[in-house]
């Protein structure tokens, strides 16, 4: 994880590092930033992290190295990532087994506000939504086609 966050230029952040074992060693590196990350992005950190890498020694085994960006099926994991999809639908798992989904407006250190559509009849309604980090099991940016 150290070695990923050395590597990384300002202004992106690590999501995650996996590291799964078999017959063949995968770490699985997740990054991303507030503007973004294009793919040269990904080639060029996983560059820097096999030539250190090789330089542990860790290339002695075989391994197979990938640098990626969170896709859509990948929950948001950090407060961070919640503030770059201000203005994005989400769907959130509580930890409560409960479903919301709606428009993040905002989002700050201790909670996330979801603009939900409610049906009230043939009246379909928006509703503020404050839902605590600490009672969401995984949210989700949802694609719109529109």
């Amino acid at each position: 994880m150290d070695l990923a966050e050395a590597s990384l230029k300002p202004g992106q952040f690590l999501v995650e590092v996996v590291a799964a074992a078999k017959n063949l060693s995968k770490i699985t590196v997740i990054i991303d930033s507030d503007q973004g990350v294009t793919i040269d992005d990904c080639t060029q950190l996983s560059k820097d992290l096999s030539a250190k890498l090789d330089e542990l020694n860790i290339g002695a085994s075989r391994y197979l190295l990938e640098v990626s960006t969170p896709g859509l099926d990948h929950p948001l994991k950090l407060k961070r990532q919640f503030h770059k999809n201000v203005g994005r639908k989400l769907k959130v798992h509580r930890k409560d087994k409960s479903l919301q989904t709606g428009k993040l407006t905002d989002s700050n250190d201790t909670n996330i506000v979801l603009m939900e559509e409610v049906k009230d009849g043939k009246k379909i309604l928006e509703k503020e939504a404050v839902i605590p980090f600490e009672e969401i099991e995984k949210a989700f940016v949802m694609v719109s086609f529109k």
